[in-house]
Formats: structure tokens, sequence, C-alpha cells
């Protein structure tokens, strides 16, 4: 067991930094502990945790690792990405299809083959970008592939063009927009305005069962454990000491040769995927996926939590997505109207007072206690020599 822990902690590090081993433990320890207190403790034990909680804790999972996404593309390569909430919609969507074509005859107007919205519209047979999508290895393909391919498309069109800056985020809004208008029309067969709902169940497990809630859940925090060391490691070689380079200066690293787009197209595209990712498990613990989540708004969102927690740190993007969506759940609770204020309020706050948000308000606070500990050494030393002094000279008083 020794053995394993070593080799896991030597593994998730990253120059040295061993802050990710912990998190990772802590983080599957209340996952653990969570999951065991909704299937074992009674409905009116104290240390009972609701299935809605368990719900609620997966969704804050999956916003953590959509940060994570945000994260890896801006803190580390300093593009600010205000489209991943795009990526984010489009794993939801792949995951929402592949959930409809489960229901079979068990829809409202019990067509075996097409879903309830398709039958309302009188359409007669399913659209060629539906087949297969009753395969669940089909469905996770398309969750990578399509946000994937975008990314691609999207990062060699504009990094090859050299946009950068505030002209790139602009550019990533806009095609967020223009994916949010396009999925609203009816035409294009992914339900509208209201999206897909009313699933069923996933691999013949029933959505609405505790187990399965609890499953999703600990999926979604091994899938987060697992991405946020991957992310690390990349950070490690010697692509990601390119992509840090590309961020602290792109025009020299381009001087001494290296093709800086290429870098900036592939680290989009695996910015892209984990988005995906978390929109796939996102809908099944939630239930419904609309044109909503294509919002720019939630783009935004996510750039906040992101500097909440504190850039190009990955376990802060983390805590910072947790932490917001949190209070973003019980503000809205208390004043539903005032929650966009906050949250405004909050970025300007900590823009102006937490730079480098809470990871670097707690690395601050660690160097500022480890320089006490320095000035005190000295003083501790000299005392200790004193009192040395003073007994050796009573002792030998004692002996003449």
């Amino acid at each position: 067991m020794s053995t394993f822990i070593d080799k896991f902690t030597r593994f998730s590090r990253l120059n040295g930094d061993s802050k990710v081993a912990p998190f990772v433990v802590v983080l599957l320890a209340v996952t653990v502990l969570a999951s065991a207190s909704n299937l074992l403790m009674p409905s009116d034990s104290v240390f009972y945790v609701s299935t809605y909680t368990i719900t609620l804790l997966g969704k804050y999972l999956c916003y953590a690792m959509l940060a994570l996404a945000v994260d890896v593309i801006w803190g580390y390569c300093g593009i600010l990405s205000l489209g991943h909430g795009a990526f984010f919609a489009l794993g939801g969507y792949a995951m929402g299809m592949y959930l409809m074509r489960q229901i079979g005859d068990r829809g409202v107007y019990g067509n075996p083959e097409l879903p309830d919205f398709m039958v309302f519209l009188n359409w007669n047979e399913l659209p060629w970008f539906w087949q297969g999508m009753d395969q669940f290895w089909i469905a996770m393909l398309m969750v990578l592939l399509v946000p994937g391919i975008l990314a691609y498309l999207f990062g060699w069109l504009a990094f090859r063009s050299r946009v950068t800056g505030v002209y790139l985020s602009i550019m990533t809004q806009a095609l967020t927009y223009a994916l949010l208008l396009a999925f609203f029309r009816n035409e294009m067969g992914f339900g509208g305005n209201n999206g897909l709902t009313d699933f069923k169940d996933i691999l013949g497990f029933d959505l609405q069962s505790d187990n399965t809630r609890v499953s999703l859940f600990i999926i979604t925090a091994l899938l987060l454990c697992g991405l946020l060391i991957l992310s690390k490691k990349i950070m490690q070689t010697r692509f990601g000491k390119v992509i840090v380079a590309i961020r602290d200066g792109e025009s020299r690293a381009r001087f001494i040769g290296y093709r800086t787009e290429n870098y900036k197209v592939w680290l989009f595209v695996y910015s892209a995927m984990i988005a995906g990712i978390a929109g796939a498990l996102y809908v099944p613990q939630v239930g419904i996926i609309n044109p909503g989540e294509f919002s720019p708004i939630n783009s935004i969102e996510i750039v906040i939590w992101v500097a909440v927690g504190g850039r190009g740190t990955l376990i802060g993007a983390i805590i910072g997505a947790i932490l917001v969506n949190y209070a973003k759940t019980k503000f809205t609770a208390i004043m539903p109207d005032g929650w966009l204020f906050a949250l405004g309020a909050m970025f300007v706050l900590v823009t102006l007072y937490l730079p480098k948000g809470l990871m670097g308000l707690f690395a601050q606070l660690k160097d500022q206690q480890h320089k006490k500990q320095q000035l005190k050494g000295p003083h501790l030393n000299s005392d200790k020599a004193a009192v040395n002094i003073t007994a050796n000279e009573t002792t030998e008083e004692g002996r003449a």
C-alpha cells in the first residue's frame, strides 16, 4: 500500500510541487464519505447526505472540470477563451442524444425511433446525425470529437492568422453566440428552445435511482482527479514548457524556431475535449440540456471561477468553481435577482485585491509564515546558546 502511495505521489508531482496528491486524496475522501452517507445511512440520521445534495455536488464537480479546461488554456498559455461554454454544451448535447435514444417507446407519443419533439414537429425519419447515437461508445466518441474538431478548425484559422488578445476573446464569444442562435431553431433537430430532457436511463440503469446518482458522482470525481493529474503532467513535459514560454513571450518563442500556432491549436483542442467531457457528465445528473448552455454569460462566469481560485494553478480553478457555484446556490435562494451584481462585485474585488486568486493568497500567507520562522530562528538559537553558557558557568561554580 505504501509503495502505491509513493508511486501515486511521484506521478502527481510537477517540478517538486506536491499539492496535487493531497488535493486528490481529500477530494476522493470527501466523495467516498458523501456517497457512503447517502447509501448506508438512514434518512433520519444526522450523517445522511440526501440524493439532491449528491446531485448538486456532482454538478459542482462538472463545473470544476470545465474551469480546469479554461485554466489549461488561459492560465498556462494566456489565451482568454470566452467560448468554452460552447464546447461544454456540445458534449452535453452528444450525451443528451444518446439518452433520448434510450427512451424508445416510453415517450409521450410512444414512437420507438423518434424522440417526442420530432414527432410533435411531424418529422417522419431520424436525421442522419442522430444515426448510431443509440450506441454508448459512439456517443462518447462524439463527446470528444465534436468539441475537438470544432476547436481544431477554429484554432487553426485563428492562431495561424495570429489573432491574439481581446480580438481572439471576442471571436470565441461570437462562436458561442452563433451556436446559441443555431440550436434555438427547431430545424436543427436538437429540440429547439426546450432542448433535450425527460431522460429515463443510462446503460440500462435508472437515472432516478440513488445508486445511479451516486455512481455518476463518483465517476465525475474520478475523471476530475485523473484530468487534473494528466494536465499537471502535460505541463511538466517539453510541450508544457513551450506553452508557458509562448504565454510569457510568444514572439521570442517564435524567433528561436517554435511553430507557436501548432502548440496553441493542440492545447486548445485538449482543453475543448475536457469541456466536452464535463458537459457529458453534467447532462445525466441535471436531467436537461438546452441552448441556454451556449449563453456567452456562462462562458464569462467560467473565467470568473478561474480568476477567483487563481489561474495557472489548476487546483485553484477547481476550488474557485466549487466555491462560486456554492455561493450562487445559497445567494440565489435568498436574492435571485441580485446574483449577477454579486458576481460582478466578486470579480472586481478579486481583480483589485487578489490578482492571483485564493491560491495566490494561500501562497503569500505561507511565504510570510516561512519568513517569520526564519527571523525567529537566529533569536531562538542565540537564546539557546545563552542558556547553555549560563548552565556551564553554574556547573563550574558548583565544582569550585
